[in-house]
């Protein structure tokens, strides 16, 4: 039997017809376990968010399985992109199985910060912001469930003002949920904060109320001061504000 052909990326180019329901529009991103487009249904002309596995990274159909339906289990988070259905087809003899999604407009918290003078938000726009996040992933805790993976490239942005609407991509998926993976996602949305202050080249110079919650990004101390997410979310919501 001919070994088949191992696959590192797809590229679908521009037009491309998928299973003749979908149309590849553009390409929104990559990761370890596959790549995103953005497609467009060929009966309604609605546009969806597809995501396609590398086969070596899904072996069995495991990660796409595991991920659906950790999506189906989360789909009354608001945060969260709605998965809606998954399907195959083929390429150089593999089975490549890909998951469809609703798309959603926006830009990522990376290019977001790119866009705005200085790169970097004002204090008080980033506790805006955090507490969007934290009220978000609240709703995921909730349901004994983590999102793992929080950094700015995965973080979209759909609108801002006097608050933000955002919503989360590319959730760790392996394993069941451990003490530490609630506590990693507590750190990482401070973190967050941190990075959309300007990290370290502005913290020394921010307000004591930025301060009293990144606690320099001591892992023990952030901890401490907020053991889940509500008590980070009370402490944004009855903090008092004083610059």
């Amino acid at each position: 039997m001919k070994k088949k052909e191992k696959i590192l990326k797809f590229d679908f180019p521009e037009g491309k017809l998928i299973s003749n329901k979908y149309e590849i529009v553009e390409k929104l991103g990559e990761g370890w376990e596959g790549e995103v487009y953005k497609v467009r249904e060929t009966a309604t002309g609605i546009e969806r968010a597809a995501k396609f596995f590398l086969p070596e990274r899904n072996k069995l159909n495991k990660s796409a399985k595991f991920y659906a339906k950790k999506l189906h289990k989360l789909r009354s988070c608001p945060i969260l992109i709605q998965y809606l259905t998954q399907d195959t087809i083929i390429i150089k003899g593999h089975t490549i199985t890909y998951l469809i999604s609703d798309y959603v407009e926006g830009e990522t918290l990376s290019s977001f910060l790119n866009s705005i003078k200085g790169k970097k938000m004002h204090p008080f726009q980033g506790l805006l912001l955090l507490h969007t996040l934290v009220k978000g992933l609240e709703d995921i805790h909730g349901l004994r469930e983590y999102h793992g993976d929080l950094h700015t490239d995965n973080i979209i942005v759909q609108r801002f003002g006097l608050g933000f609407e955002l919503k989360l991509l590319d959730m760790f998926y392996w394993g069941a949920p451990k003490p530490q993976d609630f506590k990693d996602d507590i750190i990482d949305a401070i973190r967050i904060l941190y990075d959309v202050l300007g990290g370290a080249n502005t913290y020394q110079k921010q307000p004591q109320e930025v301060k009293d919650i990144c606690c320099g990004l001591k892992k023990s101390l952030i901890l401490k001061k907020f053991k889940n997410l509500s008590q980070l979310r009370v402490h944004l919501e009855t903090m008092s504000w004083r610059n």
